[in-house]
């Protein structure tokens, strides 16, 4: 949470820390590479790359001082021959655990080819590989979503989807002020008003 957040934040100085302290607690080198090549698709190609660098120096860093970090295990090839649209589709109904054969959204009318992107590269490129589970793909999704700012209707689906893979509104309230140590406080009262009212909407 901590390293997507920064790493979308733009705040180098502090993901260094937050890098060394994953590192030291358990995180291998392939799930943080993960979490930061993840984030791209919802903050852009800019924060991600600067990310991926900064763990390159904290990496080099480590290993002159004699720490040979974990590297962990590699992403399994993809060896579904379907078209990506509809393994994507496939991933994204078993993210929200529904059907998803409506018609097709406002944006998607107004644009297909970002349903075309969405389908085939987010949720089967992405969210196909198995360095991390829907789960640690959600945290990472929401703390990025947080972090930019005024992305509610995104950030209110994400949260619901955290809730529908097994995250408990006790983890997505410890997520949002994980988050507000290094965010401004106008966008965690937003990340906290969309929490309650998707909270009371499942009572």
């Amino acid at each position: 949470v901590l390293i997507a957040s920064l790493t979308a934040k733009g705040d180098l100085e502090n993901l260094e820390t937050a890098l060394v302290e994953g590192l030291d607690a358990g995180l291998t080198v392939n799930e943080i590479k993960e979490v930061i090549v993840h984030l791209y698709a919802y903050c852009g190609f800019p924060r991600s790359l600067r990310g991926l660098r900064t763990f390159i120096k904290v990496l080099d860093e480590r290993k002159a001082n004699g720490i040979d970090d974990n590297l962990g295990a590699e992403a399994s090839p993809i060896e579904d021959s379907r078209p990506k649209y509809d393994r994507g589709k496939v991933n994204l109904e078993a993210l929200v655990q529904r059907k998803l054969d409506g018609p097709p959204t406002d944006y998607a009318q107004f644009a297909p080819i970002i349903e075309v992107f969405l389908k085939e590269h987010l949720f089967a490129d992405i969210f196909e590989r198995d360095v991390l589970d829907y789960q640690q793909r959600e945290l990472v999704t929401v703390s990025v979503l947080i972090t930019i700012g005024d992305v509610e209707p995104m950030l209110r689906s994400h949260m619901n989807i955290c809730l529908i893979q097994g995250i408990t509104p006790t983890q997505l309230e410890e997520l949002v002020a994980i988050v507000g140590k290094n965010v401004d406080d106008k966008k965690i009262k937003s990340a906290k008003e969309v929490l309650n009212e998707l909270l009371k909407s499942k009572n």
